[in-house]
């Protein structure tokens, strides 16, 4: 997922999944929920979530706050470390049933679930969910095209994905795949796959009136892109009742989210105990001052993601592998990291640290500017104007301007163009926007498989109208074809993780990116927040479920 910082959203209590009053009720009127703590807080973000709608939302922020309201059939263990990025039966009653030749999942829903406004969860709901990714030309489609007559249906020359047989009565859920899959139990898990009421919008987000939540809190209140509110979900009982014990119940009954762009006030107000919780890091300049005077509330966390700059191999003057290799050569990740504030692992290549497959290469020694400004000259590009996009949070659009600096140096004749982190990854990722050359990017993993980090971004199939990642525009057939007969594979395979090391190489010799960092997140609360129980979820960040007070 993006990073708005991926961008984030609160609900009720905790709910979010990236990022007030009491109304749901304390933890004496939960019903089978049985959530216990209580009590209001609040939560500052840089950048407004992209949507507020689960089959939308791709950012770090929008995932952080929708992990917690859209309980999908499956789900990530509410955990720290390696052991959150289990997968385990959310509102299915059991993992699934996989047919021997991995092309059919058969799962089946707990009974008796209600959605926070009353309307019971049903089996088909699942089926709806999935063709609003597809009506919506969501980003997370790309992981649910290999459902049978997924593809039809999304050209419209059928009416619903034949792939996907639901049985209201019984609860009953077939899924039949083109081809094994051996990523898909970890995208059921995601919230692209949470179910919704068919009263939802088929055609379009839901961000101003989100669908009513099955996860332990609900969204009560937008107000896109300033503020929201999050409060535990009144029906979360009859999901816990239902024997969904692997989802995890809130700890507070409200959460107000605002965005304050000023990322020095958000460390202000928490350090005065006038926010409970900053979903971004502290800026490089205040980063010291909170590591020493605050070590009781503040602790650095891991973090599996890859920052880059990408550039559009599909127009000039970056469809030259000599221009794409010159911009490797000339980054410098140090002065990078000193952005971060010293937060950012330095890399040269597209999986991170963490992640199966990765094996450390450089192919670009550097910082090397005479090889970087030899290479162009050699390539002498026709074109030389090149916008360059970056959003207004304070450290990415000084990421922005290092890379301006740069390409100006290496003599282009570049044009910074900074928008808001609200509606950034919606507006690179629109192929209709003009001027898309190159700019800042970055990626945190969704699920722990080396697929999640070449699917999304650089298949030829995920260049979508809207809403997509591959933001560089690759479309390399053979490279293609190889991660398409990967994904038949699962990890642990005699010689799979190679052959992810593999790719990784195989796009970095084409240079379709520009990568320099691996960032390292934290944790940082008010003086009230119980520091021990609250979090940092590998996939999700903080799990807004561990929020509580003392």
């Amino acid at each position: 997922m993006n990073s708005l910082r991926k961008i984030l959203v609160m609900t009720c209590v905790v709910a979010l999944a990236a990022f007030g009053v009491a109304a749901c009720g304390s933890k004496d009127s939960q019903g089978g929920g049985g959530g216990g703590g209580g009590g209001e807080i609040n939560i500052a973000l840089t950048s407004f979530p992209d949507y507020v709608d689960p089959q939308l939302s791709y950012t770090v922020e929008g995932w952080e706050i929708l992990w917690n309201v859209y309980t999908p059939l499956l789900t990530y263990k509410h955990a720290k470390g390696k052991e959150g990025t289990e997968v385990v039966p959310a509102l299915a009653e059991a993992m699934p049933e996989i047919s021997p030749d991995g092309r059919v999942y058969k799962l089946k829903l707990r009974p008796n679930m209600k959605y926070s406004d009353d309307t019971p969860i049903k089996a088909s709901d699942f089926a709806y969910g999935i063709q609003r990714l597809f009506k919506t030309d969501s980003g997370g489609s790309v992981f649910f095209d290999n459902i049978a007559g997924a593809t039809e249906y999304a050209d419209g020359s059928a009416q619903n994905i034949s792939g996907i047989t639901t049985d209201d009565n019984t609860g009953d859920i077939t899924i039949t795949l083109k081809e094994p899959n051996g990523t898909f139990e970890n995208v059921l898990g995601l919230m692209f796959a949470a179910p919704v009421p068919p009263s939802t919008p088929l055609d379009k987000d839901a961000t101003n009136n989100p669908p009513p939540a099955s996860g332990p809190f609900m969204i009560t209140n937008v107000n896109a892109p300033r503020t929201m509110t999050m409060e535990r979900n009144p029906n979360f009982g009859t999901v816990k009742d239902a024997g969904a014990t692997e989802v995890a119940d809130a700890n507070v009954d409200k959460i107000v989210i605002n965005e304050n762009k000023n990322n020095s006030a958000q460390v202000t107000d928490v350090e005065q105990n006038k926010v409970d919780f900053m979903l971004d890091p502290p800026v490089a300049d205040r980063l010291a001052e909170v590591k020493s005077k605050y070590s009781d509330r503040f602790r650095l966390e891991e973090s599996i993601n890859t920052y880059y700059f990408f550039m559009n191999t599909q127009k000039p003057p970056f469809n030259d592998l000599r221009v794409r290799q010159a911009i490797n050569y000339a980054i410098d990740p140090e002065a990078l990291n000193r952005i971060f504030g010293g937060r950012l692992h330095p890399t040269q290549q597209i999986l991170p640290p963490g992640m199966p497959g990765y094996k450390e290469f450089k192919l670009y020694p550097g910082p090397d500017i005479n090889k970087a400004k030899q290479l162009i000259a050699e390539a002498n590009p026709a074109d030389r104007d090149i916008t360059v996009w970056t959003d207004d949070e304070p450290d990415r659009k000084r990421i922005g301007e290092y890379y301006h600096d740069l390409l100006t140096q290496l003599g282009f004749n570049a044009t910074l163009k900074v928008i808001a982190g609200d509606v950034y990854w919606t507006t690179v990722g629109n192929e209709s926007t003009p001027d898309m050359d190159t700019g800042f990017a970055d990626w945190f993993q969704d699920f722990p498989h080396p697929d999640d980090f070449f699917r999304p971004l650089l298949h030829g199939e995920s260049i979508l109208p809207t809403n997509g990642n591959n933001l560089s525009r690759v479309n390399m057939p053979e490279l293609n074809a190889k991660q398409d007969e990967l994904l038949t594979k699962l990890i642990g395979d005699g010689g799979v993780e190679d052959q992810y090391a593999d790719l990784d190489r195989a796009y970095m010799e084409e240079a379709v990116w520009a990568p320099y960092g691996n960032e390292q997140f934290s944790t940082f609360l008010s003086e009230r927040m119980d520091f021990d129980k609250s979090y940092h979820h590998l996939l999700f960040n903080q799990d807004y479920t561990s929020f509580a007070i003392k």
